[in-house]
């Protein structure tokens, strides 16, 4: 029972000993930090001092109203070059990938079959230029013996329709002579348009015909070339009024991620309907593609400009608040931010135009907006950005370097 007893008051001045040593070291922090604290009035807490906050001035100036939207870069004109006439192709003039100009020649197809036929046509031409000819004689002799009533009428009627007879075998005998030319022809392979090759289908030596659908190689147009794109029909009445003015209307072309400017054209063409099932109405834009900037089914976003706004006040997007009265921005006034209600305009990339509400100059607080109220007091602090601290939510007194 004694030792019980004796190991309770062990325990007992153990547990006064850590609470004194916990009281003492906590009094020795207080007294350390205190010394170098700032001197000076402190706020109560850290929301009622001053509020670091980084601002911008707004800017007076042209603004683009731009529509964005996805398109598809999509050739003016290809052409899947296919033979006209059956035959073993004999040659294969191209180059895969080569540029080309109307009227080069790609390949050639026997044209053997295609000289016998045309001489054909031609010896059978002759013939019936000879027998005509005969005819012709003879019908000049019937009428000058019908006249001196040595013969029949009858006989002069037969002969004169044996020359029209024989005239109309002559022209279907031309006939014969240009169609037999022309599959001649046709044996040359020739680019129906200027453009760029793709890929060969068909090599030499093989047999041919019109009716092969894969064709030889297929021609795609490289300048100009346009893109495809859609607006949704929300827009279609901004888009067909400034389109209606017969102004040109500037089209930029942008790669996949909207960063660089690849190309700028013109639209040229708005459909007739709307797609029912998207909602939207496709467009065309015609590029000059002078350098190959753009490559036919390449993915592009594309900014189209509707109109300019001259001297719009502009503040940069996250400078603005919206609130359950509207949209607003903390203006800064005597180092205090005053809220002022405003009213917005069209969006060009990371800026907005007010159209109502602010001046140009004005400073616009676009950091530091968390803990801001009206009539609040502020540091301005420059630079890029403000304190990490300060963002996180620390004290005004962590912003130093700041000015008042």
């Amino acid at each position: 029972m004694s030792e019980t007893r004796s190991s309770l008051l062990t325990r007992s001045r153990l547990i006064w000993v850590v609470l004194i040593a916990a009281v003492l070291g906590g009094l020795w922090y207080f007294l350390s930090h205190s010394t170098s604290a700032p001197t000076g009035p402190m706020p109560r807490n850290a929301w009622e001092g001053p509020v670091a906050v980084r601002a911008v001035n707004a800017e007076a100036g042209d603004l683009s109203v731009r529509i964005k939207a996805i398109g598809t870069v999509t050739p003016l004109n290809t052409v899947t070059v296919r033979s006209r006439v059956d035959g073993e192709l004999s040659r294969v003039l191209f180059e895969e990938g080569a540029e080309v100009t109307k009227g080069t020649l790609l390949a050639e197809i026997d044209p053997d079959p295609y000289r016998v036929q045309l001489a054909q046509a031609q010896g059978q031409y002759r013939q019936n230029e000879a027998e005509l000819a005969g005819a012709e004689q003879d019908l000049a002799l019937y009428r000058t013996l019908y006249q001196q009533d040595s013969i029949a009428r009858q006989q002069l009627t037969q002969q004169e329709a044996l020359v029209n007879q024989l005239r109309g075998s002559r022209q279907a005998l031309q006939a014969q002579i240009d169609d037999a030319r022309l599959q001649l022809s046709w044996t040359r392979i020739e680019a129906p348009i200027d453009g760029r090759l793709g890929l060969r289908n068909v090599d030499a030596g093989n047999l041919v015909s019109s009716g092969d659908t894969d064709g030889l190689v297929t021609i795609t147009q490289m300048r100009p070339i346009s893109v495809v794109f859609t607006v949704p029909e929300t827009q279609l009445d901004a888009v067909r009024s400034a389109f209606a003015t017969g102004n040109a209307m500037p089209v930029q072309a942008l790669d996949r991620n909207g960063a660089t400017q690849i190309a700028v054209g013109t639209l040229t063409t708005l459909d007739n309907r709307i797609d029912t099932a998207t909602g939207t109405l496709r467009l065309r834009a015609e590029f000059t593609n002078e350098h190959n900037e753009l490559f036919p089914n390449q993915f592009v976003n594309v900014r189209l400009q509707l109109r300019t706004l001259p001297e719009a006040v502009t503040i940069p997007t996250d400078a603005v608040q919206y609130g359950s009265q509207g949209t607003y921005v903390f203006v800064l006034e005597d180092d205090k931010a005053q809220l002022r209600p405003i009213t917005l305009g069209p969006v060009d990339g990371d800026r907005i135009a007010v159209s109502e509400g602010l001046a140009d100059g004005e400073l616009v607080v676009l950091e530091g907006m968390e803990r801001l109220r009206d009539g609040r007091e502020v540091i301005l602090v420059e630079g890029d950005s403000l304190p990490v601290r300060e963002q996180n939510g620390g004290g005004p007194d962590r912003a130093r370097g700041g000015r008042r």
